[in-house]
């Protein structure tokens, strides 16, 4: 029973607001979180109708209410979401932060076609923001290496892309993240979530298409940031770390880090 009230009073030592864990001073943060029901205004932006069908069932295994909470998501903030993909967490975004809110979704400038009689698919995010829906969804064209967004963020996040930034030639990634925090006001948050690698192997970003968190964690710290804490919400002990995200035996399933940085006020 002592055990226990001393495991108790540990935990509640170093879970922050929302029961995320996050790092007590001088100490690194646990890698179990609990997660705290989420706020009313991210339920119903999960629960949004205009979703696609397809993103609606991949909920279970994204988790997009825990993931909110944990970035500090709120109604009126700027998010600056990095690399949107096909908009899964952008919808979700656009009705958190709600009208008097915005979400600049940088995206890379797509390949050009290479047959003249069948130009490039017009990414998704332009059509998300193009939807009344999503009128406060702002598309930023713009490269990993000289991105910028016309307004200060409150939240910048990017998922299951950090590792990819690895993967283009010559990309600084201290002048990337700088970049980031140039884009957030005093005070922000970085959240940055991708797949997670056995410590050793740099290689594996493009093998595997994972990273060593404490890649991450050195990289971005090495841009001023402060490590704020760690999300294990989307952990999976089951995932050995040895096989390619896009293996049919874990697609969809791999251990996930959701790591947390804050610009000092």
């Amino acid at each position: 029973m002592q055990s226990k009230l001393m495991l108790a009073a540990a935990a509640a030592a170093v879970l922050g607001a929302g029961g995320v864990a996050i790092a007590a001073p001088g100490h690194a943060a646990p890698h179990a979180a609990s997660q705290a029901k989420a706020a009313g205004y991210i339920t119903e932006a999960v629960s949004d109708k205009a979703r696609p069908e397809a993103d609606v069932k991949r909920d279970a295994e994204r988790k997009p209410a825990a993931m909110l909470q944990f970035a500090g998501v709120k109604p009126g903030m700027t998010v600056v979401e990095l690399i949107p993909g096909g908009g899964y967490f952008t919808r979700i975004f656009s009705k958190a932060v709600g009208p008097k809110g915005a979400v600049y979704a940088v995206y890379p400038p797509p390949r050009a076609s290479s047959d003249p009689a069948k130009p490039a698919p017009t990414p998704a995010i332009e059509t998300i923001a193009a939807e009344a829906a999503y009128a406060n969804v702002k598309p930023v064209k713009a490269s990993p290496a000289d991105f910028t967004v016309p307004a200060k963020a409150d939240v910048v996040w990017t998922s299951q892309n950090y590792h990819d930034l690895h993967n283009i030639p010559s990309l600084d990634m201290v002048k990337f993240n700088k970049a980031v925090y140039d884009a957030l006001k005093p005070g922000g948050v970085y959240v940055v979530l991708d797949h997670r690698a056995a410590p050793g192997d740099p290689e594996v970003t493009h093998t595997l298409h994972r990273i060593d968190p404490a890649v991450v964690k050195k990289e971005v710290e090495a841009a001023g940031f402060r490590y704020v804490g760690e999300s294990d919400a989307l952990a999976n002990p089951a995932d050995d770390h040895t096989k390619k995200v896009f293996d049919p035996a874990i697609r969809g399933h791999t251990d996930q880090f959701v790591l947390k940085f804050r610009k000092p006020a």
